[in-house]
């Protein structure tokens, strides 16, 4: 003990030895400045100007570095250096008070930097920020609301904007928000290499002091703002994911211009305006594209994005247009021309007709249903992209009640469940207009469900649209489903004897859903050539299954030749593309009613065929697969069933799912026929070795 306290005395010594000759060193450095100085006088004048000189400094950081906190380092190393651990004595924390953390010796002091700051941290490009406990914010103020006997919070410093934040989730969330908005620590310092998470082609300035990244994407190249991936923040909203749904509407409007040209298509949400580029590079003459947008930024970057593809904007009038350039040689002249113009999308489906009208807002579409089938055109097409999956999944059931007036629970099939809700909303909105639809597609993902539908105008088709909207009554035990029909008693509607066996109540009512089929097989063929006109290899296999869903079957020779794309018949009407129609007429007699006795004659057809149609909903094998059994292999599953004399095929909805017309007590039959035991082997070989044991 004796020994500790000499060496406490001696260092106090020589501490106080050293400050007063760094005192002594002071004064003889201000006698000397003094001599050389002019007059005291003097002095005191600059002095008052220096200090404010000085003050200005402090309060405007530097544009190229800035004065990091202590707390924020990039190794241990850094932290332990702000204290001499190698020397003798306490030494007291650099990032906590002295109320907090006493001074201790070196040893204990390494353990406590060790395993509170540079453990307690948040990292962002390399940097560590710690846990700083020091009086950096203003105190907590009590209970009894007294600043005064209040105390410190732990917080962290922002490597980019040196914000001091307490909780470490906030601080990870502040960091992300300078990355959505381009300010990363690199832009901070004034550097200009701003690192972007995906590669880009090219970078520009842009006029807010950000960088445009330029994307190319089926030939259409996009200027995009460091914060695309964010709609809350930025306007020119931009999702790299969304690549399929653009690709799928692409090949329903090219499908549609072969049966009339030209066609008006319009783009109502046009953000970045890819969508409506892409439809005029590689449509050309065949399409009259107007891509409208409410925000002042995305009409200016639409516009930009249109110069950079030599595309003509056009100043926003419906007259006649000039020449799109399509068939002139001149290098140099446009290729095509694009109407932009700013407003709103109820206001432009209202003001003038479309063929083709495409719905993509951020979340649910149900607003603009009604303005949409106000003015399209007859046997035009109508696609709607919703992207809220949360109140399409189940996820939020009031959401869900309030936007499509539907009542769903979570179930196996619930992706099917909301391409059929949706599809019933985009009924009622157009019977509400006096007008029918015919469902060409209905495709559900992980981030949007898409539907694509023809319009037939008339009372009657309006009619027959509407008795296609039933309730859909679902077991909660053994989620066996059936659509209701008026007038059936619901106890007698389930195959299932879950409500004889099971206490309580056992099925809910669903809906109203669609009933009808979702995919028009003809349609679909046409859309996978034009997917392979146009070079679309990543949709090829998603059509091919919807092609096969369609038809709810397993055989995929597919043809592509032109003699099985000529004529396709919908709800009545023959609908013949410009390759078996170029001789009878100009291309808007290509799409005429069938009058008089044959129009009736194909709509008996077609009620008689009814049964073609694919069963509705879908049966997952995972979900109804057998405790303890190994189940069939699926490609082995899906032919089992179609031995047993059921339609069958794979799903798009769910890479596990079966759809098939029959029942769930007969699709659990055939399961449970061929799945194995687990322990068939291991029984098998233990039944031998006891064989040769008694042997």
């Amino acid at each position: 003990m004796s020994c500790v306290c000499c060496s406490l005395v001696m260092a106090e010594l020589k501490e106080a030895d050293a400050v007063q000759q760094l005192h002594q060193e002071d004064v003889d450095i201000k006698r000397g400045d003094a001599g050389d100085s002019p007059s005291a006088g003097d002095q005191a004048a600059e002095q008052p100007v220096k200090t404010e000189a000085a003050a200005d400094a402090d309060a405007k950081p530097s544009t190229t570095t800035t004065e990091r906190h202590i707390s924020i380092q990039t190794k241990l190393e850094g932290l332990e250096v702000l204290v001499d651990l190698n020397g003798a004595g306490r030494k007291s924390c650099p990032l906590c008070p002295e109320e907090k953390f006493k001074a201790c010796y070196s040893h204990k002091l390494r353990r406590h930097l060790q395993n509170l700051h540079w453990k307690v941290y948040v990292e962002f490009e390399g940097q560590r920020m710690c846990i700083c406990h020091l009086p950096c914010r203003n105190l907590k103020p009590s209970p009894s609301g007294d600043q005064a006997s209040g105390r410190h919070v732990a917080h962290y410093h922002c490597v980019v904007c040196s914000v001091t934040i307490a909780r470490k989730t906030d601080m990870v969330s502040h960091l992300k928000r300078h990355v959505n908005k381009g300010e990363t620590e690199a832009s901070y310092s004034g550097s200009s290499d701003v690192p972007f998470d995906e590669p880009a082609l090219n970078v520009s300035p842009a006029p807010s002091g950000q960088a445009y990244e330029i994307m190319k994407e089926l030939g259409t190249n996009v200027q995009l703002l460091p914060n695309h991936t964010t709609p809350q923040k930025s306007d020119t909203y931009f999702n790299r994911k969304m690549k399929t749904n653009r690709q799928l509407v692409f090949c329903s409007l090219a499908v549609l211009a072969e049966e009339r040209n030209p066609i008006e298509c319009l783009d109502a949400f046009g953000a970045t305006g890819i969508m409506g580029l892409q439809w005029a590079k590689h449509l050309r003459n065949a399409v009259k594209v107007t891509i409208t947008d409410i925000s002042d930024t995305c009409v200016k970057m639409i516009k930009e994005n249109c110069e950079l593809n030599n595309i003509r904007v056009d100043g926003g009038s419906r007259g006649p247009r000039g020449p799109d350039g399509a068939s002139s040689e001149v290098e140099g002249s446009p290729i095509a021309t694009v109407e932009v113009a700013k407003m709103d999308a109820n206001v432009t489906m209202h003001l003038w007709p479309f063929d083709y009208i495409h719905l993509d807002p951020f979340g649910t579409a149900v607003n603009y249903l009604d303005a949409a089938f106000r003015n399209v055109r007859n046997l035009g097409i109508v696609s709607v992209t919703s992207t809220d999956t949360s109140s399409l999944y189940s996820k939020s059931p009031n959401v869900t009640l309030r936007h499509y007036g539907c009542h769903i629970v979570r179930t196996e099939y619930y992706k099917e469940l909301a391409a059929r809700m949706v599809v019933a909303t985009v009924a009622r909105a157009a019977a509400r207009c006096n007008k029918g639809i015919e469902v060409l597609l209905a495709v559900a993902l992980e981030h949007f469900v898409l539907v694509v539908v023809r319009v037939l105008r008339g009372p009657t088709q309006a009619d027959e649209s509407a008795k296609k909207l039933r309730k859909l009554l679902h077991c909660q035990w053994c989620e066996e489903r059936v659509f209701l029909r008026q007038g059936t008693m619901v106890d007698d509607t389930l195959p299932c004897n879950c409500h004889g066996s099971m206490p309580g109540r056992t099925a809910v009512q669903l809906g109203p859903l669609w009933c009808g089929p979702l995919f028009n097989t003809g349609f679909l063929r046409r859309m996978l050539s034009a997917a392979v006109k146009h070079s679309m290899d990543d949709i090829q296999p998603l059509v091919k299954t919807l092609i096969c869903e369609s038809d709810c079957t397993t055989f995929k020779s597919l043809v592509h030749g032109p003699s099985a794309l000529t004529n396709q018949v919908e709800c009545g009407v023959v609908i013949k593309t410009l390759q078996s129609g170029e001789e009878s007429g100009p291309a808007e007699q290509s799409a005429k009613r069938k009058s008089g006795d044959e129009s009736g004659n194909v709509v008996k057809k077609m009620k008689s065929d009814a049964s073609l149609d694919h069963p509705p909903f879908y049966y997952s094998i995972h979900r109804h697969s057998i405790r303890g059994m190994n189940m069939p292999k699926l490609n082995k599953f899906l032919q089992y069933l179609t031995e047993a004399g059921f339609r069958v095929s794979r799903t798009h909805f769910d890479p596990t799912g079966v759809r098939t017309d029959a029942t769930l007590e007969q699709f659990k039959s055939i399961l449970t026929k061929y799945s194995v035991p687990t322990y068939t082997n291991a029984n098998a070989t233990q039944s031998s070795v006891s064989a040769e044991k008694t042997q």
